[in-house]
């Protein structure tokens, strides 16, 4: 009998494990304001290491209620408190910048972070601000959350509507896009609503990603991907990453489980092949110590992550197993089709 428990271990060990999107530092700096430091080492490095996780991209997450006059204060603290983080845990954590960087984190042992904008509002409508951001290691632009800003209209936890008025990119979200791609930052449309969605894949010049989102024809909501969409990305040679929340992974979300995220990944290995999905679990279960409505606002059931947290990312590879997938095949979808796309983007 085929131990798969054994096996996804050895399949962890032996990859490059990349979650591309995870709520740090938002974390990070509530807590810091708290007096606690060294946060990343006490709260998540555990579950970082058993979950054989070598790099993971940090949104910057505006809350709403911070929006729009406290929105830049707000990212330019959660960076500081990073910062000071990577001071106080040198042994355990570096800032990323480029695929080279993951490389150097897994061999010396770290956890590399990257840093992303979830929604661009520290921006307001200043594009001189992007390279502000750029300095200070940011180089993923997640155009919206679901709300709007200056950029443009983000998708809604809703099933799509296409009576609905709503606008996609403003002039200032056409001009930064291309402005981000000349400095070459990866375009996150996970959050960014369908014209706007169509408007990035006109603008591309290169790979598109979803960090964190899943498969429309599944779970009917506008906050998940068409087939054409992720037919889209694919062109570009992008990545899909596998949302674990559970109000978009099934139609019965406070039974979902390891086997509904799977079969997201199986209808997009099926759509457009195996090198364009990888994971993007949107865990948020660690914020709901300050708010503990924090992912459960815009609906009143329960919310959660399937598997809770990185720890636990094991079970994912043994499902993937007993489902007849490949060790190759596993080693793509926990990293390497990402790392694809930030070795080509990255390249400053």
């Amino acid at each position: 009998m085929t131990n798969f428990k054994e096996q996804a271990h050895k399949i962890l060990e032996e990859s490059l494990v990349i979650d591309a999107h995870f709520d740090l530092l938002m974390d990070v700096a509530n807590q810091r304001k708290y007096g606690i430091h060294k946060v990343i080492e006490n709260d998540h490095l555990d579950n970082f290491r058993k979950g054989g996780l070598n790099a993971v991209v940090s949104s910057l997450f505006i809350e709403s209620f911070l929006t729009p006059e406290i929105s830049l204060r707000e990212a330019l603290d959660q960076i500081s408190s990073f910062y000071k983080e990577l001071e106080e845990s040198s042994d355990y954590l570096m800032l990323c910048k480029s695929y080279e960087d993951i490389i150097k984190a897994k061999e010396s042992n770290k956890i590399g972070i990257f840093l992303s904008f979830e929604g661009v509002e520290p921006l307001y409508n200043d594009l001189d601000l992007l390279d502000i951001f750029y300095r200070l290691g940011v180089r993923f632009v997640g155009l919206t959350w679901s709300r709007r800003n200056y950029a443009g209209d983000g998708s809604k936890f809703l099933p799509p509507d296409p009576k609905k008025n709503s606008n996609g990119l403003s002039d200032f979200g056409i001009d930064l896009v291309k402005k981000a791609q000349s400095l070459g930052m990866v375009i996150d449309v996970s959050h960014l609503n369908d014209k706007g969605f169509w408007q990035v894949i006109e603008l591309s010049k290169g790979p598109i990603i979803a960090s964190h989102s899943d498969c429309r024809k599944i779970v009917n909501l506008e906050r998940n991907l068409s087939d054409s969409q992720i037919k889209a990305i694919a062109d570009t040679d992008g990545v899909v990453g596998i949302n674990a929340y559970n109000k978009i992974v099934s139609n019965d979300p406070e039974k979902a489980n390891v086997d509904d995220l799977v079969k997201h990944i199986d209808h997009i290995v099926n759509l457009v092949g195996i090198e364009y999905v990888g994971l993007g679990f949107d865990f948020c279960e660690h914020l709901k110590k300050f708010n503990p409505q924090f992912v459960n606002e815009l609906n009143p059931s329960p919310s959660f992550q399937v598997l809770d947290n990185h720890s636990n990312i094991v079970l994912l590879v043994e499902k993937l197993l007993q489902r007849g997938y490949g060790e190759e095949d596993i080693k793509k979808i926990l990293g390497e089709n990402f790392s694809r796309v930030y070795k080509k983007v990255l390249i400053h």
